[in-house]
Parts: C-alpha cells; structure tokens; sequence
C-alpha cells in the first residue's frame, strides 16, 4: 500500500527564548529570542534533511571578557586578572578577601560572569588599586566612575590648597615640594631653590620632574656628592611605584631616567671612604653649593583617605637638614630672600 502526501509539509518553525540561566544576556534580565528552523525538503519521497540555526545559541557561550573589547580596550576580567597577578594573589586569597568565592571570581576574569559594581569596588579596594584605574575598571564593567577628577584650583578642593600653602610655608626655610604621581612638580616653596640651583633651565620648564632635575647629568647630580646611593635608592623607588600603578608614564619616565649617563664629575664628587663607616640612620642627600656641602633628608606625606582622583596622586615631600651646619645656612638664605 502507498501513502500520498496531498499537503506536504514545507518548513517548521520553533522559537524559544532563555530569560535566564548561564547564556542569559545582560546577567538574565534580558530575554535573547534563540531561532532553531526545521525544513523538510522532498517529503514526496521521504528526503528529510534538517538544518539547525543555531548561530545565536552558539554567540550566547562566548564569554563577557574576552582580552580586548571590539574598540581595543581591555575587558574588566583582563584587567583584574593583572591586578591580582601584579599583586601576586591566588583567586582563592582574594576572593576570602573580598567576601566572594574562588570560583564566581574565576568566571569574572574569565569573563562568563559580569561583576556587580559593588564586586568590582570591593576587589579593587583589596587589590590596592590607585582610583584612577579604579574608575577604568567600572568603566570596563560598563559601570560609571566612581571618582570624581578636579583640577586643583577647583572652589571644591580650596581647603585642600590651604592646607598645602600651610605646610609648605611652615615648613620654611627648608625646602618642600609637592608632587604628582608622575612625579611632576605641583609647587614648591622658595627654599627649593637651594636644591635647584644651577639646574638648566631647560629642566625647570614646566612641567617640570623631580626625577630629571634631580638624576639628569646637567641637574642636581652634577653637585650631588653621595650621587650612587641616592640614584640607586631614587631608581628602585621609581621602578616599585611603576610597577605598583602599571602606570605607563612612570615606566617609561624610569625607562629614560635609568638610560642618562653620570655626570662628569660625579667620580670626583663621590666620597671615598676612609675607613670602616657606621651607617647613617637615613641616606642623605649630600650636594655642593657656593656655601659648602649641605646635608638633607626627606620625609613624604600624602593626603588620607581621599576620593578624588586629584588629590589621591599628590605627595609632599619635606627636606629635612641632617646637621646643624646645614640648619644653619638654610636659615641664612631664608632670611636673605625674606
């Protein structure tokens, strides 16, 4: 016996949708409508063929971070990922720190989760990350900064610049500076140019770095007397803070500051010890001035708890004398230029 077909059957169509689950989109708030068509070709003859479209169901799996976005920018999984490998800790470590598990952290670097905002502050907070990639990783995230970046004239920061005028002027006559993370000058007061005599002028345009003024041949180390020590400590300062920020800049601006060659003088400068020598409670910062050599060290304070991406960059750093001699003669050119 033989069936006939009178209506075959052309093509079936099935939708459905996944509103939530691991291949939800947007975290499962979203409904992303999934097509999977069937088409019966030939059903005279019984030549069923079926196609599946499942080009959708196969995006859903591709994870939320991958290394670089469509426009080049790292993902928020990336970027943590080498937060917490620039901070040498375990997924596991940070996560108990962080009140999360190992495993939700994990599928966020990996990106098949996307990180609440709250995650992503609490994981930077334990990852000591400075706010301004603080602000990259919630942008990342697809959340907005968190911290606000004012100019230092701003009416918002006055207290602040104040409170800097204050320190810097009750800090005379020894010299203080203040800087940014880069190490660029914000301001000053009078007594650095003690420190800053003779330095080209080249050097002091704006903006002017502490780092080229004080290592560049034609700077400060052309006087300085101790120049080994004090660049060897100023060097591995600079490369633990470049590696700490991952800023860019500071990389580069160690990279140019290891690259000078030393001054001409500087193996006629250095002091040639004598004898078996006690070391000193601080590494001085010894240099030749028409006045004699002068002895300073230095002391750095921050702004505490800031929430400002301004005001979380800057330092102060205080020159100390290390001897009365040197007390003295700064309170002499204090007086002179007052």
């Amino acid at each position: 016996m033989t069936v006939r077909t009178e209506h075959p059957v052309r093509a079936v169509r099935t939708e459905w949708s996944v509103r939530s689950g691991p291949y939800a989109s947007n975290g499962g708030k979203g409904q992303v409508a999934r097509a999977m068509t069937s088409e019966v070709m030939d059903a005279a003859t019984g030549d069923v063929r079926l196609k599946v479209m499942s080009a959708e169901l196969a995006a859903s799996a591709v994870p939320f971070a991958r290394d670089a976005a469509s426009d080049g920018r790292p993902r928020v999984g990336t970027l943590l990922r080498d937060w917490r490998r620039r901070r040498r800790l375990s997924q596991l470590e940070l996560a108990l720190r962080a009140d999360s598990s190992a495993r939700h952290l994990s599928c966020v670097e990996t990106g098949r989760a996307r990180p609440s905002r709250a995650l992503v502050l609490r994981l930077a907070e334990h990852l000591d990350v400075p706010l301004r990639e603080r602000n990259s990783l919630l942008l990342a995230a697809g959340y907005a900064p968190a911290y606000r970046e004012s100019g230092l004239e701003d009416d918002g920061l006055r207290s602040v610049r104040g409170a800097l005028d204050m320190m810097l002027t009750s800090h005379l006559p020894y010299p203080a500076v203040v800087v940014d993370r880069g190490w660029n000058v914000v301001t000053g007061n009078r007594a650095m140019g003690v420190l800053l005599d003779g330095v080209p002028p080249e050097l002091l345009a704006p903006p002017a770095n502490v780092a080229r003024m004080a290592l560049h041949p034609e700077g400060l180390a052309a006087r300085c007397t101790n120049l080994p020590e004090v660049r060897d400590h100023f060097m591995e300062r600079l490369q633990r803070e470049a590696e700490a920020t991952g800023d860019p800049e500071l990389r580069a601006l160690y990279e140019e500051v290891r690259a000078y060659g030393p001054p001409e003088a500087a193996t006629t400068l250095a002091h040639e010890p004598t004898g078996p020598r006690t070391p000193e409670a601080v590494l001085p910062l010894r240099f030749r001035t028409p006045h004699g050599e002068l002895a300073l060290f230095s002391t750095m304070a921050v702004i505490g708890a800031p929430n400002d991406v301004t005001l979380s960059e800057l330092a102060i750093e205080l020159f100390f004398p290390l001897d009365d001699r040197t007390a003295e003669v700064l309170r002499t050119l204090d007086d002179a230029a007052g």
